[in-house]
């Protein structure tokens, strides 16, 4: 968590946005996460779920220091890992579930933006993250909550 740590303790407001879809296991982390942040001072927060690309002016009017878009992604890792990424170096890495590319997003966002990438063990049909991809999930929201701007 140590890049996490930097840039929350770095940042002049940090916009966590939760992308995935939650009927698709751990294609949903993004979202569950994203769900679980306390916003506060310094820390804001936004669903999208699969739609990014309708939240792009919302996103942007919201006026972050920093956005992190939190999704799961291809890392070639084992499941529940997780990485934070600056958005232009993930257009390879991610699942393609989504309506728009994320690295296509960096061109469209007025902020420095990153992706909090967690790795999957599954992306099949269903509506419960597996036990890794929970387990990180939980880690990274305490994080979050705990950690001040």
């Amino acid at each position: 968590m140590h890049a996490l740590a930097r840039l929350i303790k770095h940042s002049s407001g940090l916009l966590f946005v939760g992308v995935g879809n939650v009927l698709k296991r751990d294609d949903g982390v993004g979202v569950i996460i994203s769900q679980g942040i306390i916003a506060r001072p310094g820390i804001l927060k936004l669903t999208v779920e699969v739609s990014i690309e309708n939240y792009i002016g919302k996103i942007n009017s919201l006026d972050p220091g920093e956005i992190v878009i939190v999704d799961c992604m291809e890392l070639g890792s084992k499941p529940g890992t997780y990485r934070l990424l600056e958005l232009q170096h993930v257009e390879d890495l991610t699942f393609n579930t989504h309506n728009i590319s994320l690295g296509k997003l960096s061109d469209f966002f007025h902020h420095p933006t990153y992706v909090l990438g967690i790795q999957p063990q599954s992306v099949e049909f269903g509506d419960e993250l597996s036990l890794p991809v929970k387990d990180t999930a939980t880690q990274i929201i305490q994080f979050i909550n705990q950690n001040p701007p």
